[in-house]
């Protein structure tokens, strides 16, 4: 990797996480961190750059690096749950690393051994890799018109890439392209590399901070030691999907929390109760209780399915045969599922128990709908109902792609 080495930045090396107990906790101090800021950083689109230097320092990006390579590779579970728990205090934060993750898995599964000692020892040190993955223009948003093609001792790649979430803080920019023979790709190139141009261009009225900008490939060269057959990874049974999946669930479990945690403050707190509700306060209101009754239930189960889901994952990565990915997938699909219903019907009875004053610009509660909706039209879950109907109706075993 001695010509990859030399384009890296030299930083100092993160916090080196030693359990799944210190990760849980350290994602705990965070969020009480990011979530101070992040109402404010939403209506101005102050982008989290500082806040994503103290997640890089705090040993968090290297904890799913397999212990061979000097990490402790948390259960997948666990991993969910820090996802949630920075997502629950700003849900922009919680998805940047999302990305970061997908690829650690991706190189996990088909790097070569010189570039996961590499890759690995950077995301240790508190490197982040950021996406040029999605497209516009493209027939569906599976295909691609990025092309890497072969020059001397390496490659070069031209192309253009839509919702590159995180790129604006990547240390890496991890480039997908088609070869010549039409097969995925997966080149790492350090920022400031020669042809890339990254445009800060986001406008989604949701999630406003997760620097999902433009990338512009203008002739980047890339070493062949950067690139990484990522079409391999969707071959065989392998466990890439699953686990960029449940991270995305994970993110829509934090924003559910959020939005429950801001809807029990304001009915205690500032709501009235409804004319007809014989009641002092809003919160004896019977439908308004029996209402949070239901949401705190279906978070209990879509906690459970989630933890559930993430062992699944364990131990397909660990025997990754097709019985085990084919259920880790299924369960994967489950909790995606219950976390975006509940992410999204969780906003809504944000402003249904609070009432009107709740819609006051100024609280800015409704960056939790907009977070909530936004995020969750990454993959629809109409397809993952069918996809789980027809294994369970007709065998049909879930394809192998990074949505499932």
């Amino acid at each position: 990797m001695s010509n990859v080495i030399k384009l890296a930045e030299t930083r100092a090396v993160a916090h080196r996480i030693e359990s799944e107990e210190e990760a849980i906790a350290v994602a705990r101090t965070l969020a009480a961190e990011f979530e101070t800021g992040a109402s404010r950083r939403d209506l101005e689109r102050a982008l989290p750059h500082e806040e994503l230097d103290r997640l890089s320092a705090s040993g968090l990006l290297g904890i799913t690096v397999p212990p061979e390579y000097g990490g402790i590779d948390i259960s997948n579970a666990v991993l969910a749950e820090v996802t949630a728990i920075l997502s629950e205090a700003d849900s922009s934060i919680g998805q940047i690393p999302q990305n970061h993750f997908y690829i650690l898995e991706a190189l996990r599964h088909d790097g070569s051994e010189d570039q996961k000692r590499f890759y690995f020892g950077r995301a240790l040190a508190g490197d982040r890799f950021g996406n040029a993955l999605s497209e516009v223009g493209t027939k569906t948003v599976g295909h691609y018109n990025t092309r890497i093609t072969a020059d001397g001792a390496g490659f070069r790649i031209n192309g253009r890439k839509f919702y590159s979430t995180g790129v604006l803080f990547a240390h890496w920019i991890t480039i997908f392209a088609l070869d010549d023979a039409n097969r995925l790709t997966m080149a790492f190139a350090p920022r400031g590399t020669e042809g890339i141009e990254i445009v800060d261009d986001w406008d989604g009225f949701g999630q406003r901070t997760t620097g999902s900008g433009t990338t512009i490939l203008r002739d980047v060269y890339v070493t062949s030691d950067a690139v990484v057959q990522h079409q391999k990874g969707f071959e065989r049974p392998g466990t890439i999907g699953a686990v960029g999946q449940i991270i995305h669930a994970g993110i829509d479990l934090g924003i559910a929390r959020a939005a429950l945690k801001e809807t029990i403050a304001f009915v205690r707190e500032k709501a009235r109760p409804w004319t007809d509700s014989g009641v002092e306060r809003a919160s004896d209101d019977p439908l308004t209780v029996s209402r949070i009754g239901e949401l705190q239930i279906r978070l209990e189960a879509a906690e459970a399915t989630l933890e559930r889901a993430g062992r699944k994952v364990d131990l397909a990565q660990i025997s990754t045969s097709e019985d085990n990915v084919v259920a880790a997938s299924l369960s994967v699909a489950a909790a995606k599922v219950l976390t975006t219903e509940l992410a999204i019907d969780a906003t809504n009875v944000l402003f249904e128990l609070a009432g009107t004053a709740a819609t006051k610009r100024g609280l800015n509660l409704e960056r939790h709908w907009r977070n909530a909706r936004t995020h969750t039209l990454h993959d629809p879950v109409r397809w993952k109902y069918h996809v789980v109907g027809n294994y369970h109706l007709n065998g049909i075993i879930p394809p192998r792609n990074g949505a499932l």
